[in-house]
């Protein structure tokens, strides 16, 4: 095939296989990329390591695969028919996108039935599938393919998909055709930077990751920044306020699958089911979940600090079992809380 007849094929397949939107990057660096180092130097990125020690591989991903002649970017949708987390009224808050099954497993899975089904259409080719894993700058060669524009919160926006949609690519050393970048769509919005409560957005399509929610309550291991703990609100793992708000989301025309539908008791979770599980009981509750990145000593930091946040006096028993946690990590967050229900 030639390379638009070939193009034309990997798009149509990767809808067959259930992706929802699909376009090509050529391998050359986005010019979103120029910034990546700038953003390393200060100090963004916080304790991400994985990002800090591999700057050069994600600044070029040619570096890692000199071979690389196209990257296939796909996008698939995730937002399900439930309350944002502008909207709910009682509970914690776990991000929509840990509702369901892990999205790297479903993923995954649905790349690699692409790249074999692309084979054995095309003949053999060389390749690597991602999906939030590999030395690649995924937002920045997704923008290039035309899966989104950039959105203000750093998050790509389409028009018909909002930004509730999960990426993976795959690296491929065939001649596919790129796509062209969308063009803006924020405008003169600014709903996403006036709502974030930890000042996470500092300007916009810049994100400082040691202010952020998402951040603080899932890449962070040790203590949280005493004075970022009363910004957290009641999430416990992720937040999804600069979606929720985001005027292209309420607009938005798909669901995501049943993969993504919620697990129960996991929208607006009760803050006592979850300073209740043991190690055994995490595992078991959060096997194939996003949440199980946390860890249950990370969870439960992440609930006695929703509590203390709430200020509800009648849950300062839950504080007092989180106090007397073998982790001492729980124990500080928890004595926290109890200090701020006294102050409450």
């Amino acid at each position: 095939m030639n390379p638009e007849a070939l193009t034309a094929r990997a798009k149509t397949l990767a809808r067959e296989v259930g992706f929802d939107l699909v376009g090509i990057a050529a391998p050359d660096p986005p010019p979103e990329l120029a910034h990546f180092a700038t953003w390393l130097a200060k100090g963004r990125a916080g304790e991400m390591s994985y990002l800090t020690g591999q700057a050069d591989r994600r600044a070029d991903l040619r570096v890692a695969f000199p071979w690389a002649r196209s990257v296939l970017a796909v996008g698939l949708q995730y937002d399900t028919a439930h309350p944002y987390s502008t909207e709910a009224t009682a509970g914690g808050w776990i991000a929509r996108y840990a509702w369901g099954d892990d999205y790297h497993d479903v993923l995954k899975a649905l790349l690699e039935r692409l790249v074999a089904r692309l084979a054995g259409e095309a003949g053999a080719f060389q390749s690597r599938t991602y999906v939030d894993t590999g030395p690649i700058v995924e937002r920045a060669y997704a923008a290039a393919a035309g899966l989104g524009a950039w959105g203000k919160n750093t998050c790509l926006l389409h028009p018909e998909h909002g930004s509730w949609f999960f990426l993976g690519e795959a690296v491929t050393d065939l001649p596919l055709v790129p796509d062209t970048p969308r063009l803006d769509m924020c405008g003169t919005c600014t709903a996403c930077l006036d709502a974030c409560p930890t000042g996470a957005l500092p300007a916009p399509y810049e994100l400082d990751a040691t202010r952020c929610i998402s951040y603080l309550t899932i890449e962070l291991k040790g203590a949280i920044p005493e004075d970022r703990r009363e910004g957290l609100g009641g999430h416990v793992f992720g937040c999804d306020i600069c979606q929720d708000v985001c005027p292209w989301n309420r607009r938005r025309r798909h669901q995501g699958g049943l993969a993504f539908e919620p697990r129960e008791g996991l929208v607006a979770p009760d803050l006592e089911r979850l300073a209740g599980l043991s190690e055994e009981g995490f595992r078991e509750a959060f096997r194939r979940s996003p949440v199980k990145r946390a860890k249950r000593r990370g969870l439960l930091r992440n609930v006695a600090v929703a509590i203390g946040n709430g200020g509800d006096p009648s849950q300062r028993p839950i504080l007092d079992r989180l106090a007397a946690d073998e982790d001492p990590l729980v124990r500080e967050h928890a004595r926290w809380a109890l200090e701020r229900l006294d102050r409450a």
